[in-house]
């Protein structure tokens, strides 16, 4: 086991602090200390952000922009300095290209309908990648089936990295390329700049899902000159309900709005309405005011601990992950066994025993696994299985931790035998 987790620059990043941060770790589960490796799913929230959402409920609650009052003025500064730090984040080349939604989920939706309603026509292609999540499948799928459009797919090989060999072909005839930064199944980091690359010599935007990747690594939307991301502040350590989607300007003043109602109009008569500027064509309705300021918060405290460090850290824990997985017998890893590829995530069977089966006892030993196809079913059917025990780290993930959870899978490996 190493004895600290080094990061960049000699600095070390103290795990043991940090997790005082969070006081959910302190948790027993079955009279065991709580080892949380659900975190792709959730992360769980540190107090900077708890205290943050609370003192908005306490001190300053009202609705934001549609007010001359006080609290509502001051509100809609802490509603606003929180999309100030998302674009800051992702080094946005303005705040108005960063809109409020409530996940991933409906970000990505939100692109799918807008760019299919104006851009999509029979014949058309709409390019992902074999690795998705369900929600940027479906959304394609839909928009498709609406336009007489067809979704075409990016291969993967047996080690679950994207076959890119044909790339250009495959990019033939498409009109938008959608695909995942890291895959929340396997964990692969996938070749963003290349793809996005690739796509723009042929004049085709590309919409990059960055759930499982802005919690890891450093995203620059500028330096990927990506057109549109989405993530969800829950997977970095903010509250859940929330997402975000960048999209470059010239693309969301392309776009028609997506919902109607108050806040994203100018004008209103019963013959003709006008729409608002960005963001706000894009954010009807009353917005998530406590969870855009918990983001916000969260932020800050990814940026004190510095999101390179927090990669270093990572990557190396992910070492000692596989490591000490290889040594189980009858594990098999599935994906990529090199750390390098991998970010957050370790997903694996056990002989022949059920991952459900397998996840269940784990829980009995305080262990929180993920079980299943994890909304990504095509992945699942591609490696003919029915689907992994994942783990995922965060940033408060210990090589302790992962001790705990190699003993817990012998010892239920051994039970179930």
């Amino acid at each position: 086991m190493p004895d600290s987790l080094t990061i960049a620059e000699g600095r070390k990043l103290d795990i043991q602090k940090i997790r005082k941060d969070f006081p959910i770790l302190e948790t027993t589960v079955y009279g065991h200390p709580l080892v949380y490796l659900d975190n792709a799913a959730t992360t769980q929230k540190p107090k900077a952000v708890l205290k943050a959402m609370d003192d908005y409920y306490v001190t300053i609650n009202s609705n934001v922009h549609r007010g001359v009052h006080h609290l509502s003025q001051v509100a809609t500064d802490a509603y606003e300095a929180g999309r100030k730090k998302i674009a800051a984040y992702i080094n946005s080349r303005h705040t108005h290209e960063v809109i409020f939604t409530r996940g991933t989920t409906e970000s990505i939706n939100l692109v799918a309908a807008c760019f299919g309603k104006k851009f999509l026509a029979a014949g058309d292609y709409i390019l992902v990648s074999a690795m998705e999540h369900h929600s940027n499948i479906v959304p394609w799928q839909m928009i498709a089936e609406e336009k007489a459009a067809k979704v075409r797919v990016i291969p993967i090989d047996e080690k679950g990295e994207l076959i890119l060999d044909n790339l250009e072909k495959l990019l033939e005839g498409v009109k938008i390329v959608a695909f995942n930064y890291v895959s929340n199944a396997l964990g692969t980091i996938n070749p963003a700049k290349t793809i996005i690359d690739a796509a723009h010599r042929q004049g085709i935007p590309v919409l990059l899902d960055a759930a499982q990747a802005v919690q890891h690594l450093t995203v620059d939307v500028q330096d990927l000159d990506v057109d549109f991301l989405a993530f969800s502040s829950h997977k970095l350590y903010g509250p859940t309900g929330l997402g975000v989607l960048y999209g470059k300007e010239e693309w969301l003043n392309k776009l028609p709005p997506y919902q109607g109602g108050g806040e994203m109009i100018k004008t209103v008569s019963f013959e003709k309405t006008t729409y608002n500027d960005l963001p706000y064509k894009f954010e009807a309705g009353t917005p998530d005011m406590a969870g855009a300021i918990g983001l916000g918060a969260a932020i800050d405290y990814v940026q004190q601990l510095g999101i390179e460090q927090i990669h270093a850290a990572e990557h190396e824990l992910m070492v000692y992950a596989l490591d000490t997985l290889a040594g189980i017998d009858g594990l098999r890893l599935i994906g990529a066994t090199d750390a390098r590829h991998r970010a957050g995530v370790v997903s694996f069977l056990v002989g022949n025993i059920h991952p459900f089966d397998l996840g269940e006892l784990l829980d009995k030993q305080g262990i929180a696994v993920r079980t299943g196809h994890h909304c990504a079913q095509p992945i699942m059917d591609r490696y003919c299985i029915p689907g992994t025990v994942r783990a995922s780290m965060a940033v408060y993930t210990t090589p302790e931790e992962i001790d705990r959870l190699a003993a817990g899978i012998r010892k239920a490996a051994k039970l179930l035998g």
